[in-house]
């Protein structure tokens, strides 16, 4: 991936994938495609210079690197309650690598979208119960 300078930064998903190779701009747009239909309330934007989605926070993200790709969940403990799923897989604290040779399952990235909504609503009507007793 052309590494962007400060005067050409990314600053929408579509500049981002028209920077990535072929191979792995298809795989990214069908990760896009995956993650848009699954939360489709969630909104698109670049973060950290990578496309990333906010559903109630940060939900999802996705980028490529020089010998894989990567879906963020944009949790640091999500990933270690789903080691069983991710065998087969190089992982990180909050990041799954794949690549066109071992592409990421539909079904799991539908999964762990559907996840981390609930973890951001759960979250959400935790701060709003907070606030409001704080007002109290």
């Amino acid at each position: 991936m052309e590494k962007a300078s400060d005067s050409t930064r990314v600053t929408t998903v579509d500049d981002y994938l028209a920077r990535v190779p072929a191979e792995q701009r298809v795989l990214l747009e069908k990760l896009r495609k995956t993650i848009k239909a699954t939360a489709p309330k969630a909104v698109e934007v670049i973060s950290y210079q990578i496309p990333s989605y906010e559903y109630h926070g940060m939900l999802v993200g996705f980028g490529a690197a020089k010998e894989f790709c990567s879906f963020y969940v944009m949790s640091s403990t999500f990933l270690a309650d789903h080691k069983d799923e991710l065998k087969g897989f190089d992982t990180t604290k909050s990041a799954i690598h794949f690549s066109a040779a071992k592409p990421l399952p539909v079904s799991l990235v539908r999964t762990f979208v559907k996840e981390r909504m609930a973890q951001n609503e759960t979250g959400l009507r935790a701060k709003k119960s907070a606030t409001r007793i704080r007002r109290k």
